[in-house]
């Protein structure tokens, strides 16, 4: 993440709270997109497999983004997917990505890969799928991140993670 980036991101992220606009919407995942695309080009194939995953997070921002404007979602649902978003606008998380870079979006997308598989208790899978605009299905990328999350982000941070779920 250049330093540009940072500071834009720093700046959305302490603006007033409220609903995040479509534009705003927008604007973080065309930044995050280019960044991780950038990061990646200059790692070549050492980043494969995380490359993977790295490139989901985008698309699973914008999902959680749509699902909280979507009308058949209820509230206690938006709430929690609303803390997803947070995770992903806050700079200073638990693997910041202003410090490390593009990498830092791996527990964004751990946290709301955990957010959605919750959510599916209780909410229609189609309304995922209608929103999902990822390559592979929902329910296959929420699968694979899950099962990959030890992986990506270590048993710790994935405890933390199991921890704020309960």
């Amino acid at each position: 993440m250049s330093e540009h980036d940072f500071e834009e991101t720093m700046r959305e992220s302490t603006e007033a709270t409220g609903p995040v606009s479509r534009e705003r919407a927008n604007r973080f995942y065309d930044r995050m997109r280019d960044s991780i695309r950038r990061y990646l080009d200059g790692k070549g194939s050492v980043a494969e497999k995380t490359g993977e995953y790295l490139m989901l997070a985008p698309d699973v921002f914008v999902l959680l983004w749509r699902l909280i404007n979507d009308s058949r979602v209820s509230a206690k649902n938006k709430v929690m997917l609303g803390s997803g978003l947070a995770y992903y606008l806050f700079p200073l998380d638990i693997m910041p990505e202003g410090l490390i870079g593009p990498l830092g979006y791996i527990d964004d997308l751990v946290f709301a890969t955990y957010l959605l598989n919750k959510m599916l208790t209780d909410t229609d899978v189609a309304i995922l799928r209608e929103h999902w605009s990822g390559r592979e299905d929902v329910l296959a990328t929420i699968r694979n991140v899950l099962q990959a999350a030890e992986k990506l982000v270590g048993g710790d941070i994935l405890g933390k993670f199991k921890k704020m779920m309960k």
